[in-house]
């Protein structure tokens, strides 16, 4: 067993299964309407917390919202308003529209979409705005079911704490992850989600007063 297979038995054996958003976005097997809502998910969240995202999700879905093919029919003008408590709100907007967009006009289903080669598929969903690495590797891990280690500053976090690199760019930590682990989506779901957890966590401890 090498270090960071060491480092996931760990945090297996200290957390369990994955908690909160975690429990729906490493749920083993998931209804469209689930992928579709870590896909919407994944844009939320950028640079704000969950509970903001949380927030966006239940409005959308309190106004029938929540699923790609009404937010492409809606249009980003009329889907901003909605999601206002996730921040930088109209230009998330413009992102989940043109990411709805995408995939309806390219696959019609995420069935089709999961049939695009993963290196393939990357590449496209990197090309639209406000798609960065880690969105498009939490699309393609949580919502697809593609064997591809996500980083985020959590990761890095546990990296330096762990002495795993001195090198932090995303592909050579990525490269680091996939190629010390078994190449298992659920494995890459878990393992990530339990990073996030603890980084939180202690993240709480270190602001809790003495």
């Amino acid at each position: 067993m090498n270090k960071i297979e060491k480092i996931y038995k760990k945090l297996k054996e200290k957390y369990g299964q994955p908690s909160g958003q975690w429990r729906l976005w490493c749920k083993k097997r998931k209804a469209k309407k689930e992928r579709e809502e870590i896909i919407i998910g994944a844009i939320l969240t950028q640079r704000t917390n969950w509970k903001n995202v949380e927030l966006a999700l239940e409005k959308l879905k309190k106004e029938k919202v929540d699923s790609l093919q009404k937010i492409y029919q809606l249009g980003a003008k009329r889907i901003a308003p909605l999601i206002k408590s996730s921040g930088f709100y109209k230009a998330k907007a413009k992102y989940l529209f043109n990411l709805a967009k995408f995939i309806i006009e390219n696959y019609r289903s995420l069935e089709e979409m999961k049939k695009e080669k993963t290196e393939i598929l990357r590449e496209k969903l990197l090309s639209l705005k406000g798609i960065g690495f880690e969105t498009a590797d939490s699309i393609l891990l949580y919502a697809l079911d593609k064997p591809i280690f996500v980083i985020d500053e959590y990761t890095k976090r546990l990296v330096k704490k762990e002495k795993l690199s001195e090198n932090f760019s995303y592909h050579h930590l990525q490269k680091i992850f996939q190629e010390n682990l078994p190449k298992d989506f659920r494995v890459y779901q878990d393992f990530h989600a339990l990073i996030v957890i603890d980084g939180k966590n202690q993240q709480k401890s270190k602001t809790l007063p003495v």
